[in-house]
């Protein structure tokens, strides 16, 4: 490649509504997956731990259903802090974030 030759970004904006939509039924199915383990495992001694195992799953759920209406409603990869698009890479990692990672950072 030549210098004078112009270097194209591969690099996508957004997912699709499909794509974020597939990649939110996954962790849907893997967060219900791991609830019903849960529910199907034993012992009184780890009680407790599986109460918090699923209190950490059941909000995971509610972000997942949470990002879905805003597939829906066109507001996905929005970050409603700054108003900014949250980077492709950050929603293939994490579909049903809210925000962009400055806008996190500055949340906690």
């Amino acid at each position: 490649m030549s210098p004078d030759t112009p270097r194209t970004d591969t690099r996508r904006e957004r997912l699709t509504a499909h794509e974020a939509l597939q990649r939110l039924e996954q962790e849907r199915a893997s967060r219900l997956t791991q609830l019903r383990a849960i529910g199907e495992a034993g012992p009184a001694g780890e009680e407790q731990m599986m109460s918090t195992q699923k209190a950490v799953i059941r909000q995971v759920l509610a972000e997942v259903e949470a990002a879905v209406v805003r597939v829906r409603n066109g507001s996905y990869g929005i970050c409603p802090a700054c108003s900014g698009p949250i980077p492709v890479e950050r929603l293939e990692i994490l579909p049903y974030t809210r925000f962009c990672v400055p806008c996190r950072r500055d949340a906690v």
